[in-house]
């Protein structure tokens, strides 16, 4: 599977470095007909009605849609973000670089949830590849100084009541914390132990006894995987560290920008997620919408992003992603062998989506919203507001539309 993946890669940067593949200009992607491509037009059409009558069922006010979910529900659970109300379900499918196929209202800029999380470790990549972090495998900890909140209300309090608090937070500062290396928080296993912007890591998607939620012993990080919202807000906050400058400037210079991304994206944090860096005040963005915030952007940018990681980072002959950091992005997680570097899930146990190639990936956010690439047969499809159970028949249907008559 390894071999055929590499050399799959290969395939895909030898056409894209030769000038055989198309790519679209910005606020101009070319449509074709399915049967211009040796696509069944019927078996396209029959997906497309079947994404549009299967919306979900969740209320498009999102707001509500929280608190009618058991994200409301949880210990701390408010949102601290903006929130908006959602589109109908839409899409795009895209083969070989073209428009095939399109439903509901694919320019609507909507929440895209954790999606929010493979645009945070791509911004991880790009620190790699300029030399910000040496490796992922580096510990964490010597690379975040003492971290300066944002906070108006202390200019007006007492300072004499005061007088024993630190005026900055630590990231790392546990013993456990400290063993804690990139590589971990990529992949979700770093079993992060404190709280950030008013969020505990226990009081996310809490399991077990509530008496036990503060007091469990911690796994060694890397040994246990656990989908938790505020460590990938600290994975964000570390990162802006090392930046040192807000990460939605450093995603829209060095990816969506050379992409050509709509203006219409936007990558936000919390009201109380600002802190001052280099006597600037700073917005620490979100990783996903899990209390508000995070990637609002297109079905449309939503697709371009997806075409960059098809096509292994390389747009127009640039490598904009390191096909390295692809491929490691790509790579099983020991402890969750369907999870590579948040968020792509991976697809090589075929349970993700049973009648895709091993190959295939998937970037998923709640909603549902998902990016679904496919380099063996050069298809990328983007389905936002369809039931999670309901993403691979999606996908089957397109599948079916390859098949020859």
């Amino acid at each position: 599977m390894k071999k055929a993946a590499f050399l799959l890669s290969l395939l895909l940067i030898f056409q894209t470095t030769f000038g055989q593949v198309y790519f679209p200009d910005k606020n101009n992607w070319l449509s074709k007909a399915p049967s211009e491509l040796g696509l069944n037009p019927d078996k396209i059409k029959a997906a497309i009605d079947f994404a549009k009558s299967h919306e979900s069922d969740a209320n498009p006010n999102l707001k509500i849609a929280h608190y009618e979910s058991a994200f409301g529900r949880e210990p701390f659970g408010y949102p601290v973000g903006p929130m908006k109300t959602r589109g109908p379900a839409s899409g795009l499918i895209i083969y070989k670089g073209y428009v095939v196929g399109q439903w509901g209202e694919p320019d609507r800029v909507d929440l895209t949830f954790s999606v929010a999380k493979s645009f945070l470790s791509t911004t991880a990549g790009l620190a790699v590849e300029s030399g910000l972090i040496k490796s992922e495998q580096d510990l964490v900890f010597p690379y975040i100084a003492p971290i300066y909140p944002f906070d108006p209300v202390r200019a007006m309090m007492n300072k004499a009541d005061h007088l024993y608090e630190d005026d900055v937070f630590e990231l790392f500062d546990t013993e456990h914390n400290r063993k804690i290396r990139w590589d971990d928080l990529l992949r979700q296993t770093s079993d992060w132990e404190g709280s950030l912007w008013g969020k505990p890591d226990w009081a996310d998607r809490p399991s077990g006894k509530a008496e036990e939620w503060r007091t469990r012993p911690r796994n060694a990080p890397g040994a246990v995987y656990e989908y938790n919202d505020t460590r990938v807000n600290v994975l964000a906050l570390a990162l802006l560290n090392v930046w040192r400058k807000p990460l939605p400037q450093v995603l829209k210079e060095k990816i969506m920008d050379p992409i050509g991304a709509s203006d219409t994206w936007r990558w936000t944090g919390y009201e109380n997620s600002f802190v001052i860096l280099d006597g600037q005040i700073i917005q620490s963005v979100s990783g996903g919408s899990h209390w508000g915030g995070g990637m609002m952007l297109s079905a449309w940018d939503q697709a371009r992003f997806g075409y960059l990681t098809l096509r292994n980072g390389n747009w127009k002959g640039k490598q904009l992603i390191p096909s390295s950091w692809i491929e490691k992005s790509r790579t099983p997680t020991p402890a969750q062998p369907d999870y590579g570097f948040m968020n792509y899930f991976l697809n090589y146990d075929q349970k993700q989506v049973p009648a895709a190639p091993k190959t295939a990936f998937l970037h998923i956010g709640a909603g549902t919203n998902m990016i679904y690439v496919d380099q063996e047969n050069d298809l990328v499809i983007v389905a936002r507001w369809i039931p999670n159970g309901d993403k691979a028949e999606l996908v089957k249907l397109v599948l079916e539309s390859l098949q020859k008559n």
